[in-house]
């Protein structure tokens, strides 16, 4: 096993920090990693704000519901789908830009922050640092835009916490691999790794270092997505001009 692969089968996220801070060569090293990871088109339809200063990361936590450990990180970044870049691209060269209408236009710029995001974390880790995404970036989107002075065409995805870890804790257990990878054609019949890996996922949990419980995979993920988790996305999306919103009647 090489060290690559080593770094990413070790993967913890890591919820604290010690003061010691992220040096700016670490730092720039990790967005040149990012640059350098794959993008549809090359449009590279994304932008990370780093925010370090300690008031403002403090607002950040609040708005992320109360997650401390982004006010602990010495650098918490925030990964955007971008179409501005696209849409000054359109306005130099005459063209319209009709992201609006095209709803592959959010996924091409979620997977571009997917991917930017992955090489974050592993070119971090690589460097001995911890990270933790926060998904909590999109909990009150719209005062996280006026935070960032994020104009239309730009969307707040993901957060990211970077610092040098201050805890070890233990590995969560992942799905089966024959439960996400299929060779040739999908296989349906997944209800017997999944009841296999409730057994897994509920040990894991009992036995646990920290925030030890009762629980299973399936009860978790499934009570996640029985009702929407962040409300005020549909709006979000159509002030900053993005498809997928709810579309308003025309008067």
């Amino acid at each position: 096993m090489n060290e690559v692969i080593e770094t990413l089968q070790s993967h913890r996220s890591i919820r604290s920090y010690t003061d010691q801070p992220v040096s700016d060569k670490q730092l720039d090293e990790i967005i040149e990693s990012v640059q350098a990871s794959p993008n549809w088109i090359n449009g590279q339809q994304y932008t990370i704000i780093a925010v370090k200063d300690k008031a403002r990361k403090k607002q950040l936590a609040e708005l992320c519901g109360n997650q401390k450990h982004i006010e602990e990180a010495p650098v918490f970044l925030i990964f955007c789908a971008d179409y501005y870049r696209t849409a000054i691209a359109s306005e130099m060269e005459g063209t319209p830009l009709n992201i609006t209408n095209d709803i592959d236009s959010l996924i091409v710029g979620a997977t571009d922050v997917g991917i930017a995001l992955g090489t974050a974390v592993v070119a971090a880790e690589s460097m001995g640092l911890g990270t933790v995404a926060i998904g909590g970036i999109r909990r009150q989107s719209g005062e996280v835009i006026d935070m960032l002075e994020l104009p239309e065409y730009v969307i707040p995805v993901s957060g990211l916490c970077i610092g040098h870890p201050d805890e070890d804790v233990d590995q969560k257990p992942r799905l089966p691999k024959e439960a996400v990878y299929h060779e040739e054609r999908y296989k349906h019949d997944l209800k017997p790794l999944l009841e296999k890996y409730n057994d897994t996922y509920k040990q894991y949990l009992q036995e646990r270092t920290s925030n030890n419980r009762i629980g299973t995979w399936t009860g978790f993920v499934s009570t996640f997505f029985s009702k929407p988790y962040y409300l005020g996305i549909d709006e979000m999306l159509n002030r900053q001009k993005f498809p997928g919103g709810k579309q308003t009647p025309e008067q």
